[in-house]
């Protein structure tokens, strides 16, 4: 049995130990990080559908990069057209700033087509989705959704890139990636009943182009 002074020793740790207890615990939490990116300065209202920001923006102005380079056999031989000016290489670079910053208006939700317009989606073995199959296809994997449009947004700050370097061979392959990435995200949710035949000619093309390079390669 502890004495009067043991339990006051006692009593003393006890109440020490609360006091330190609540002291840590009572210590204010660590200010929480703020996050990588901060929050828009306001709300975003889309103005058109999905449809339409695709023909009046980014198809336009993705014309920018794909007319860039080009060559066309004439009677009086091979034509060819590259960036030569500043110029030249500004149009591209405002393409490229339009692909990138625009693309990501496709994050906002927003119609997929205007009111009463459907696609070519009627009749049997329609050739296009309805809006209403592509909207049920976003909301089944909205992940796929975010990677079609990252691949679009890649292509602009890869021309951006190139556009400083004022590589026109790189431009040439971009001008690709650009046409892959787009058809890529079409076949899934535009006219995805022709993925067999667009993959079937990209592989006879590759083909191609393979037997191509050989035939080049033993004329050096």
């Amino acid at each position: 049995m502890l004495s009067v002074g043991g339990r006051l020793t006692a009593f003393a740790g006890v109440l020490f130990l609360a006091t330190f207890t609540f002291s840590v615990c009572s210590k204010p939490a660590p200010p929480r990080q703020q996050s990588a990116s901060p929050p828009l300065l306001g709300e975003i209202t889309p103005v058109v559908s999905v449809k339409e920001l695709m023909e009046h923006m980014i198809d336009p102005i993705a014309d920018n990069i794909f007319d860039a380079v080009w060559w066309d056999t004439t009677a009086k031989g091979v034509v060819e057209h590259q960036p030569r000016t500043d110029e030249d290489w500004e149009k591209i670079r405002i393409g490229a700033v339009t692909l990138a910053e625009g693309i990501d208006l496709l994050k906002v939700p927003r119609p997929l087509a205007p009111e009463g317009d459907v696609n070519n989606s009627l009749g049997p073995n329609p050739p296009e989705l309805s809006p209403t199959e592509i909207k049920a296809k976003i909301d089944k994997d909205p992940v796929l959704w975010i990677a079609k449009i990252q691949a679009l947004r890649n292509v602009g700050l890869e021309v951006l890139e190139i556009v400083k370097k004022k590589d026109v061979d790189a431009l040439w392959q971009a001008g690709g990636d650009l046409d892959e990435a787009c058809e890529a995200c079409h076949l899934e949710y535009w006219y995805p009943g022709d993925k067999t035949t667009v993959l079937e000619q990209r592989k006879a093309r590759a083909r191609f182009e393979k037997r191509g390079r050989r035939v080049d390669d033993r004329k050096h």
